[in-house]
């Protein structure tokens, strides 16, 4: 209760603070606006440039430009990332861009169009431009984009003295990193050493005699979300990056990895609910009616299959008008099974839990819940149905119905998303579609059959 209550609180300041801001740009009242921006920490600042209209963040933009920094610019959401850019002087961009480390760079450039990022380019030192270039040479969505070239290395041969002094002595390091990544002299990665490690050692002791266990290179072009599951699966804090000769080219490090993890999650909401990948509360009218209106397209052609099954009984709803009211209990109920079973399969395959070889067990424990599920409801909505209309053969109707429907949700919320990614496509993006419809249209003809078969 009493995080909840914290929670509110927070939410409440934050909201004043939104209104103030709003209030001091209205007001074009520069110096109230640094007054109120300044204790903000770069991602609540972002959270106030997503959270305010269009026409306000250009004007608090006018007013605040020279206090954007980089390390703002890569927290701002990429939906609204470009028209902050355009709206910053040339001068504070640029200097934005020099603070961030190269992957931080090529995140935010891959979201801009060709002059911004020819803009962007052309501010960076050479070195940090050359190495921006390389990285945005690899594949999307791969860990040669997910990377920082920004790598502290050591000999193998070396010892823990020599890479403490280097470190000393070394004046541009990362502004964070984790291990001490040791190679060959041909600068392939043969292990690494926490700093903690490092620190605890005694100067004699060779890097080599403390190399952490949990080693594992990475090829540059492998994918984020393959990324991401190592980094989750073998608690991974940073891990080198090599090219196709396994020669080092850069480093991945925990929070890069678990950005791509938070990002993954919200594509497999958003699209399993079918309002596009990319939706976020900054966009404006045209793109949010754009980006849903396929769906509903889609939805509204699914609706049509069951309004045909439904119309192959009219004769059976016109003598029992009763099956009418009742009919969307049964396909209501199979399609919230249906949802449940849909959202537990399509996590567990994104997380690699679901696999080819549990696939079976669970399918028969889903089907097996299913028919527990079937069985408690039918008895629910039978008696119910008795009771309420007087006629035990339509609560045995409506009883048999759910089992049936219950029994389909179960199996489709996990055959399903199991089929479309065996078939390589993705589980959240059409699973929702395919269920939906599933139980519906079954479970109006298991209902209105029974009915015909029992009733009439």
């Amino acid at each position: 209760m009493a995080e909840n209550l914290a929670v509110m609180d927070e939410d409440e300041v934050h909201a004043d603070r939104v209104a103030a801001i709003l209030d001091a740009v209205e007001a074009e009242d520069a110096a109230r606006i640094t007054e109120l921006m300044e204790p903000l920490h770069a991602a609540d600042i972002a959270d106030v440039l997503e959270q305010i209209g269009s026409g306000a963040r250009r004007a608090l933009l006018a007013l605040w430009s020279g206090e954007i920094d980089g390390e703002i610019l890569s927290e701002i959401d990429e939906s609204i990332r470009e028209e902050v850019i355009e709206s910053l002087p040339h001068s504070v961009v640029a200097e934005a861009m020099r603070e961030l480390d190269t992957d931080d760079v090529v995140d935010i450039l891959e979201d801009l169009d060709l002059p911004q990022q020819g803009l962007i380019l052309d501010a960076l030192e050479d070195v940090d431009r050359i190495a921006v270039q390389q990285a945005m040479g690899y594949p999307e969505e791969s860990a040669g984009r997910l990377m920082q070239r920004e790598v502290v290395v050591a000999p193998e041969h070396w010892t823990v003295g020599e890479a403490i002094d280097y470190l000393r002595e070394t004046p541009h390091l990362p502004d964070q990193f984790y291990h001490v990544i040791l190679v060959d002299p041909r600068m392939k990665p043969t292990g690494y050493v926490t700093l903690g490690r490092l620190l605890s050692s005694r100067r004699d002791v060779l890097l080599r005699d403390i190399l952490e266990d949990s080693f594992r290179t990475i090829p540059a072009t492998e994918s984020e979300a393959d990324v991401a599951y190592m980094f989750n699966q073998y608690h991974l804090i940073s891990t080198p990056v090599v090219d196709v000769t396994g020669r080092l080219v850069g480093v991945i490090t925990i929070d890069d990895a678990m950005n791509v993890l938070d990002e993954e999650h919200e594509q497999d909401m958003l699209r399993l609910a079918g309002v596009g990948d990319e939706s976020s509360l900054s966009d404006g009218v045209w793109a949010t009616a754009k980006q849903r209106l396929p769906w509903l397209v889609v939805n509204l052609f699914t609706a049509s299959i069951s309004a045909f099954v439904i119309s192959r009984f009219e004769s059976t709803i016109a003598s029992l008008v009763t099956l009418a009211a009742l009919m969307p209990i049964v396909a209501s109920t199979g399609g919230i099974a249906g949802t449940q079973s849909l959202a537990v399969a399509v996590r567990a395959l994104a997380t690699r839990s679901l696999t080819s070889a549990n696939a079976k067990r669970v399918v028969l424990r889903e089907l097996v819940g299913g028919l527990l599920n079937g069985l408690a409801l039918a008895c629910l909505l039978g008696l119910a149905g008795t009771l309420i209309f007087g006629d035990w053969k339509l609560g045995l109707v409506l009883g048999a119905a759910m089992i049936t429907n219950q029994l389909v949700a179960a199996m489709g919320g996990v055959l399903v998303p199991l089929g479309l990614h065996r078939l390589k496509l993705d589980p959240a993006l059409a699973s929702g579609t395919f269920v939906t419809t599933l139980t519906d249209v079954l479970g109006y003809l298991a209902f209105l059959g029974l009915a015909s078969m029992v009733l009439l």
